[in-house]
């Protein structure tokens, strides 16, 4: 490692995506100094026990402050990440941000126009990206193999232990959609895919017959237009029963082009496990617990990835070392940038806008839209 910069780490969020990453780090021979934060004092301790950390404080501001940090993670709530971030981008530090860059648009505006100015180098944590099969995928893309896409279908079906674990965490829930919160995975991985195409429009539709009484929506349809004339489907539905055997996504995508097709389905229905005892919640966060008992699970359907001898192996894994890699040794990574994030969360809510209005909404949007209604 001779001639490379040294990382001290700062990680604000030590929750369930925070001790992956933070196990990840004291893997990663670069991290030389390792700081925790969280608000909630005995988690954050416990997991500062259980990495060997060099610091713990339950403020962002004294972390994020500390001479030793040059990179940050942070790995909040997501109704939580805009002051962390802010504070992070004034230090100069690099950084790689859990999706969205904010809930709230203008805030997300804020935080990309912060980034920019400072010329911070910001990742945002699409993990799908890392995953060997979408990699290849998007090689033979860029290698032209099925020609120019022109038409381009995403489904994502998901366990409602996602809306459920996630929404009861908080108050504030008025973007928790399935859109903002998950569909921006799917959503990210098409764009990311497609990339050099930009939306021109959106019609999109939802219904709430389930999830009504969280606050959010069952599924969410929607029809983007690009400025090449492709069409991109997106939908998905994050109210299928506890019991569903999916422990979070299952995505099918279609990717036409003018000389051939790539067909993807990453459902996980190829490694099933059934057994009589019952089974682990599978999306697991704030000591959640399924209201029912679960039997069956696809395996490898928990988009982290899994546990191999107390230790977690899988695309978040190789998000988090190529995260390391770049920010050590200058190496290109495949992660979406802030303004990426920031494309996401106004796609994700325009589809959420068309639907509220019932009518076909033009993009690029700005965030006063959102809020104009």
């Amino acid at each position: 490692m001779s001639g490379h910069n040294p990382i001290g780490l700062a990680i604000v969020g030590c929750g369930t995506i925070g001790r992956i990453r933070a196990q990840c780090a004291r893997q990663f021979p670069g991290v030389e100094w390792l700081g925790l934060c969280d608000v909630r004092e005995e988690a954050g301790r416990q997991l500062a026990e259980d990495t060997r950390a060099d610091f713990f404080t339950t403020s962002f501001e004294e972390l994020l402050s500390r001479p030793e940090v040059n990179a940050a993670m942070i790995l909040t709530d997501e109704n939580n990440h805009t002051a962390p971030t802010l504070a992070a981008v004034d230090r100069g530090l690099k950084l790689l941000i859990e999706k969205p860059l904010a809930t709230d648009a203008r805030e997300s505006a804020q935080v990309l126009a912060a980034i920019e100015a400072a010329g911070v180098d910001a990742c945002l944590c699409y993990t799908q990206r890392f995953r060997r099969r979408f990699l290849t995928i998007k090689e033979r893309l860029t290698a032209g193999q099925i020609g120019e896409v022109h038409s381009v279908i995403t489904r994502a079906l998901m366990n409602r232990m996602v809306p459920i674990a996630t929404i009861e965490k908080t108050r504030d829930r008025r973007n928790l959609t399935p859109m903002v919160v998950s569909g921006t995975h799917s959503l990210d991985m098409s764009m990311w895919l497609m990339e050099g195409k930009t939306p021109v429009s959106v019609y999109a539709r939802s219904t709430d017959k389930v999830l009504a009484g969280l606050g959010t929506k069952d599924s969410t349809f929607g029809l983007f237009t690009m400025d090449d004339g492709t069409i991109f489907s997106m939908n998905i539905s994050w109210a299928l029963p506890v019991v569903w055997p999916g422990a979070v996504y299952g995505i099918e995508i279609g990717i036409v082009g003018t000389k051939g097709v790539i067909d993807v389905e990453d459902t996980h229905r190829d490694l099933v496990l059934a057994t009589e005892e019952p089974l682990p919640a599978g999306y697991t966060t704030r000591e959640f617990e399924p209201p029912m008992e679960r039997h069956v699970d696809f395996l490898t359907s928990y988009p982290p990835g899994d546990i191999w001898n107390k230790q977690f192996w899988g695309p978040m894994r190789e998000e988090t070392m190529s995260w390391f890699s770049r920010i050590m040794m200058g190496l290109e990574t495949s992660h979406a940038s802030a303004a990426d994030g920031h494309r996401n969360l106004m796609l994700t809510m325009a589809m959420d806008r068309s639907a509220r209005l019932g009518t076909e909404v033009p993009l690029p949007i700005e965030p006063e839209a959102f809020y104009d209604d």
